[in-house]
């Protein structure tokens, strides 16, 4: 917006000085957002002067200003007001101060303030913990700016198809606060987008238990898609490993990342593994090893050739899960190794 007539335009020498003052990196300002410096009205000595009342020392209030200097457009009372609505769920003004550090654009972000104040208040009713909603402000701000109309109307649509599906009362709620607090992105799907994720599933013959399944397994991921991709991949899915529907569903409910990856990347993992020299028939036989980057394929292999693991003839086993599962794996496969055969019947070789 500001790029037109930032040329025509000089900086503003007042708010240089007061910039300067505070030890803040001009350069990299100019480098990054020159526009600030452009504009006829600047708060840095009032947002600085806000930043310390909280706790900001020197070197704070200047990385902080550096690294979101639109914060000096803000008004003081447009920053108060974002103050006192952070303060809603921080502890004390220390984690808050903390918190502006390390996510300075989240936190002067004031639009939207009226939603984000109504937002914050209906997660609390809702029963989220304060610390998890500080962290929807931090890493998921824009799930805020919506009005709470819209969010209560996801939720809505959310619990009226855990029951439908066949959940219960008594658990819902830690249902529904387990999946917020895995994937909050969920609130910027609109209702009926969520109704025909679920519906797809049911036409493709999932029964609603299994659809409650993949649900819980994607932690929500699956309303981030569409019919229409969902569609794809499951087609390739059934061209690559040659099998029915009822197959093709039994390896989907194994591995939820068929349905969840696009047809690009399930390709690109594919060929990795090929290229390995591992087969389809084991591919088909674990299939949670598509979950990993063809990078850290080729990683885990290396290792496990090292120790003279060959994962053409063996199991996919060892190959898959987590970080710490593949090292639990390794640690077993390279400590078998060590270990020395010792056999109780063996004459006792004695030197003369």
């Amino acid at each position: 917006t500001y790029t037109t007539y930032t040329k025509s335009r000089e900086e503003n020498k007042k708010t240089i000085e007061s910039l300067y003052r505070l030890s803040v990196d001009i350069k990299k300002i100019r480098r990054l957002k020159e526009w600030v410096l452009l504009q006829d009205v600047a708060y840095v000595k009032e947002i600085a002067g806000i930043l310390q009342e909280m706790g900001a020392d020197e070197a704070a209030v200047a990385n902080i200003l550096e690294r979101c200097p639109e914060a000096i457009l803000h008004t003081p009372a447009e920053i108060n007001s974002q103050r006192a609505l952070w303060q809603l769920v921080c502890q004390n003004e220390k984690q808050l101060i903390k918190l502006i550090e390390q996510f300075p654009e989240s936190f002067f972000t004031t639009e939207h303030h009226e939603n984000q104040k109504a937002n914050i208040l209906f997660f609390q009713e809702l029963g989220l913990k304060n610390n998890i909603i500080t962290r929807f402000l931090t890493s998921a701000p824009n799930i805020f700016y919506n009005p709470v109309e819209k969010t209560k109307n996801v939720i809505e649509t959310l619990q009226r198809n855990y029951l439908s599906l066949g959940g219960s009362d008594a658990n819902m709620k830690i249902w529904i606060l387990k999946l917020l607090s895995q994937n909050p992105f969920i609130l910027l799907n609109s209702p009926n987008a969520i109704q025909e994720n679920l519906e797809f599933l049911q036409k493709n013959g999932f029964t609603d238990h299994e659809v409650l399944h993949l649900l819980s397994k994607l932690k929500g991921f699956i309303f981030q898609l569409t019919p229409a991709t969902m569609q794809k991949s499951m087609f390739f899915s059934k061209n690559v490993f040659k099998c029915s529907d009822q197959e093709l569903k039994q390896l989907v409910l194994t591995c939820p990342a068929l349905l969840y990856y696009s047809v690009p990347v399930l390709e690109e993992r594919l060929e990795g593994l090929l290229k390995e020299g591992i087969s389809i028939a084991q591919i088909r036989e674990t299939p949670m090893v598509l979950e990993l980057t063809t990078q850290i394929v080729q990683y885990r292999i290396k290792k496990l050739s090292a120790l003279g693991y060959d994962i053409k003839s063996g199991t996919l086993e060892s190959l898959n899960g987590t970080k710490k599962d593949f090292e639990v794996s390794y640690g077993k496969i390279q400590s078998k190794k060590e270990r020395p055969i010792f056999n109780p019947v063996a004459p006792i070789s004695i030197e003369d």
